[in-house]
């Protein structure tokens, strides 16, 4: 039995949410997509399988003593998959705390809330337009 390679696979992380479903925009664009609901799933999706694109969010903990968000644990994981792009959904008012973050661990794009469709489909083209050029 022959297992089938997507041609674009996307893992959308959704810890929250509160926004929109971006599912149609992302097959609309030729992505198969994951959804995964807890960051140690996520985790335990890259062991089996390297997405083109993630998108997740930044939640900002405060009360973790060791880092500022379960995003951190991602973004240390995909430092490991240098074709894989992060797309991250953040609060304006956590600009600071995700800004520290992504100074020391690579994101592709981020986009403050509420997230709007065409702003997404324009950071995806273009992320897609980058691994493949």
């Amino acid at each position: 039995m022959t297992t089938l390679i997507p041609e674009k696979l996307l893992l959308s992380i959704i810890e929250l949410g509160g926004y929109p479903n971006f599912m149609p925009l992302y097959k609309s664009l030729g992505y198969e997509v994951a959804v995964e609901t807890r960051m140690r799933k996520a985790l335990g999706f890259l062991k089996q399988h390297q997405p083109d694109v993630i998108v997740a969010e930044f939640n900002f903990q405060s009360d973790f003593r060791d880092r500022t968000s379960s995003l951190e644990s991602l973004l240390a994981v995909v430092q490991r998959m240098p074709a894989t792009r992060v797309i991250v959904f953040y609060e304006k008012e956590f600009t600071s705390q995700f800004e520290k973050l992504r100074s020391r661990l690579p994101v592709c794009d981020a986009l403050t809330f509420p997230i709007e469709e065409s702003a997404l489909r324009t950071t995806l083209q273009l992320s897609t337009a980058a691994a493949s050029g």
